[in-house]
């Protein structure tokens, strides 16, 4: 018996197959072409902005001159913060729910809550943490209810992808640290974690890109509107980048004279998250190497 293949079926295959793949290459350039287009017109009209005074100075004349050297230092406090309150709970969660939890209902059950908690939006964040910590726990309107607040936001982000860090580790490495007397909390720890590692800072960079942007759940937790000095303790308001570009864009005393500072702002913004994000990345690489090497 003899087979023989149809000219026409093949040249259709192909053409298709040419089709999907160019289709999917012209799609991956129209994403990057409009992120493109998006920083090239905030920095083409921020960047005129931006000089020394710009980032050390404190904001002027109802925002209109001066610098955001206030929101800066707000922004950063908050991402600090955040993190320090999310990485511990998020990691140690992802460490329970694939290391410790068994197979069943309860197991389920959180791994679901966790996905409903990730898509919340973060306006329920900010009226949750104003209710919660500015109100009930008296914190008031501060970084520490800011900072407890936008941690909340990026817990999810943190918990899912170290659980996804960990499951992705063969269980060889488990078994034969088991086998050589170690106890479990030492295997996580000495074995699994530092493998782990440079996936779970992927999941950090994702959730500081989330939280370093937010403005509703800052909005009733810790903004100013105008609060030119700086912080002296978690218990005190901060201006912050994400509210600070809203108020001058939408709200300012004179929104078309502080147009050109909103613009900068925006560059600061961006350029924060990217040297974030470059740090993670540098941190992910450096333990990666760490790990090939042991």
């Amino acid at each position: 018996m003899s087979f023989t293949s149809n000219p026409n079926l093949n040249k259709s295959k192909r053409f298709w197959q040419a089709f999907a793949f160019n289709s999917f290459r012209l799609l991956s350039f129209l994403v990057v072409a409009i992120l493109v287009v998006i920083l090239g017109f905030i920095i083409i009209n921020g960047i005129s902005v931006i000089s020394w005074e710009f980032l050390t100075e404190m904001p002027r004349e109802g925002m209109t001159k001066g610098g955001i050297f206030p929101a800066i230092v707000g922004t950063l406090w908050l991402v600090v913060g955040s993190l320090l309150f999310a990485c511990p709970i998020g990691i140690l969660s992802g460490i329970y729910i694939n290391e410790y939890a068994k197979d069943g209902w309860l197991k389920r059950f959180i791994k679901l809550m966790t996905n409903n908690l990730a898509g919340v939006p973060s306006i329920v964040f900010g009226l949750f943490g104003m209710a919660l910590f500015v109100n009930k726990f008296g914190f008031g309107d501060s970084i520490l209810a800011g900072s407890l607040t936008l941690g909340l936001l990026a817990l999810p982000v943190v918990i899912r992808t170290t659980e996804e860090a960990l499951k992705a580790i063969d269980d060889s490495f488990r078994i034969g640290s088991l086998a050589l007397g170690a106890s479990k909390w030492q295997t996580i720890w000495k074995v699994i974690l530092p493998i782990a590692l440079p996936n779970i800072i992927t999941g950090i960079i994702l959730s500081v890109g989330r939280v370093s942007g937010e403005t509703a759940p800052i909005l009733f937790t810790v903004a100013a509107y105008f609060l030119p000095k700086l912080p002296t303790s978690i218990f005190d308001q901060v201006m912050a980048l994400p509210y600070h570009l809203y108020v001058i864009s939408t709200s300012g005393t004179n929104i078309e004279a502080s147009r050109a500072m909103a613009y900068g702002t925006a560059f600061i913004l961006i350029l924060i998250v990217l040297l974030v994000n470059l740090l993670a990345n540098w941190l992910r690489r450096y333990f990666g190497r760490k790990v090939k090497m042991n």
